[in-house]
């Protein structure tokens, strides 16, 4: 048995450690070479394979309503229902190709009529019937249908790899959708306060105009804000209506509201530990998908190669004579072998056996690239994890500066210290400030479910206990 690394050439070591536990048969042809997949240095490569898999790892954000849905989609989804019939069609095709290795056998009750002559020249009619059972194996001596049961078990675990990187994109989805949700709700309920505050700037610049104490254009500035931010209100709920919307048909159900559990700044953010070992990465349906779709296109290329081998079956039959001609059934049986080798097909074989070599070859690239990709949704999701959470710090302190900033705008302006620029200015700063930092936080915590998703499911308590040693 031959292990996996060695057919993509050149792998990392990471990759290659992570990957030593799958092996592949017999000497194959070398696919064509590529560039190395090189994982960045800083990753880990300390914790054994195999680890177990958080299939709930949606859980650790501390939103009951989260955790509804995302279970109500996984039971509901309709993507991952057709993900799951193509895995029974892919069971279906596996005890298919089993079968083909067991004897063949059935049953015959053919009826036949004759006439026949008596002595005397009188005619009769004989009735008569074959009963018999027939029987057929093919030897199988190249191995042909076994080794194309062994493609069909490995088709079988590729497309439960598929259905697994349905459900995990799945709960992805939703719980991404629901904290972008949430953000909605946010910006609608500081859209609503803004655009009080404005309401009652408003009032009060009308009365200042109106007394004489300030001129018509601080009244019509007033007015002009008080509109600006109203278009924020429906904006926001409109958006909310479609994310509802595609979050419904995530779950399989009809439009409809989708029930609010935390506010989005008390979803819980949790901690990632430094230097996640890429070990986790084995546990990515995708990749166990495209390695298991390469083990099929070995299998399938070795037993295509057996199939320009000679091939042996062997026949037999049995069964009896019956008759009104005859005063005792009589017995017939039958045995045979035959020998069928390919002599001239007019390089059909030589084809097919060519073209499962390039599938083999598109397999494995279809794997490195496979790798590569995790690789890269991995590095991207911990940066984006790092900057955001550096991002929405230094938006929380700006939006408290603007917050106070406003609130000396306001004083000044009521005392006629100042125009009524200086406190608009003020509103339009922290009103930009608190969007942004509601957009900061999601983008935090839709990083953080795109590193659980690139590390098919997150990390367990006793890899970071790993890490930390």
């Amino acid at each position: 048995m031959r292990r996996l690394a060695p057919l993509l050439l050149a792998a990392p070591p990471a990759l290659a450690g992570a990957l030593a536990g799958c092996t592949l048969p017999g000497p194959r042809a070398a696919a064509p070479a590529s560039s190395a997949v090189v994982p960045p240095p800083a990753w880990r490569t300390a914790l054994p394979a195999g680890g177990p898999v958080r299939v709930d790892w949606w859980r650790a954000f501390g939103d009951p309503a989260l955790i509804a849905l995302i279970e109500r989609a996984l039971a509901g989804n309709v993507d991952l229902q057709i993900a799951a019939a193509r895995v029974e069609e892919a069971r279906a095709a596996e005890a298919l190709a089993r079968a083909q290795l067991l004897p063949q056998v059935g049953g015959t009750v053919p009826e036949t009529q004759g006439q026949t002559l008596s002595p005397f020249g009188t005619p009769s009619r004989a009735v008569g019937a074959q009963p018999g059972v027939t029987a057929s194996y093919d030897l199988d001596l190249f191995g042909r249908l076994r080794l194309a049961g062994a493609a069909a078990r490995a088709q079988l675990l590729a497309s439960e790899g598929a259905r697994d990187t349905v459900r995990l994109a799945t709960a992805a989805s939703v719980a991404t959708g629901y904290i972008t949700l949430r953000a909605l709700d946010q910006r609608l309920a500081i859209a609503r306060a803004t655009l009080a505050a404005r309401a009652d700037a408003q009032r009060i610049a009308r009365r200042r105009f109106e007394s004489g104490y300030s001129s018509r254009l601080e009244y019509r500035q007033a007015q002009a804000e008080y509109s600006a931010t109203a278009q924020l209100v429906p904006a926001a709920q409109l958006a909310i209506s479609r994310l509802e919307n595609a979050l419904s048909q995530l779950t399989g159900d009809a439009p409809g509201t989708i029930p609010r559990g935390l506010p989005l700044d008390r979803l819980l953010a949790p901690p990632v530990p430094d230097g996640l070992p890429a070990d986790l990465l084995r546990r990515r349906p995708d990749l166990f998908q495209a390695e298991q779709t390469l083990v099929a296109a070995d299998w399938s290329l070795d037993s295509q190669r057996a199939a320009m081998l000679p091939n042996l079956a062997l026949t037999g039959s049995a069964g009896l004579v019956l008759s009104t001609a005859l005063s005792d059934p009589v017995g017939v049986f039958s045995l045979g072998a035959s020998i069928l080798a390919p002599i001239f097909d007019g390089g059909r074989l030589r084809a097919q056996e060519r073209a499962a070599t390039a599938r083999r070859d598109q397999a494995a690239f279809a794997y490195r690239r496979a790798a590569l990709q995790a690789f890269r949704e991995v590095d991207d999701a911990l940066a984006a994890v790092r900057r955001t959470g550096e991002q929405a710090a230094a938006l929380a302190d700006q939006t408290a500066a603007a917050r106070g900033a406003l609130q000396n705008a306001s004083n000044r302006y009521r005392a006629g210290y100042s125009a009524y620029i200086e406190q608009l200015d003020a509103q339009r700063s922290l009103l930009n400030a608190e969007l942004s930092l509601v957009q900061a936080r999601t983008d935090g915590l839709a990083s953080l479910v795109a590193l659980y998703q690139a590390m098919g499911g997150g990390w367990s308590e006793a890899d970071v206990r790993t890490v930390a040693r």
